[in-house]
């Protein structure tokens, strides 16, 4: 069973004019009256959540490895073609070289 999907945006303006006309629904004095207790059984009567455990004791932090800088000489429409979406076109570029990369690896 799908759940329904209502998902509405609003600019940081209409959210504080929003708060200031008392619109919000966020009730904090709410939310931190919740016992531990109570918070619990919600959550296992969620059936999203049913049965769901994590183990956290083979967990590990793997700090990514820093990018290296590059200069280098590209044609003008390749870069253009990038560039068109905006920001993040560098990680755009990154990205196709190493699914490239992963391809060659992988026909070896």
């Amino acid at each position: 069973m799908a759940k329904k999907q209502r998902i509405v945006r609003h600019t940081a303006e209409e959210l504080q004019a929003m708060a200031a006309r008392g619109e919000d629904k966020t009730s904090f004095a709410r939310a931190g009256a919740v016992r531990q207790g109570e918070l619990e059984a919600s959550i296992a009567a969620d059936p999203d959540e049913a049965g769901l455990t994590f183990d956290w004791s083979k967990a590990s932090v793997e700090m990514p490895q820093p990018k290296a800088v590059l200069n280098m000489r590209i044609d003008r429409d390749v870069l253009e073609y990038f560039r068109r979406d905006g920001r993040g076109y560098q990680t755009k570029i990154n990205s196709v070289l190493r699914s490239y990369v992963e391809q060659m690896l992988h026909q070896r």
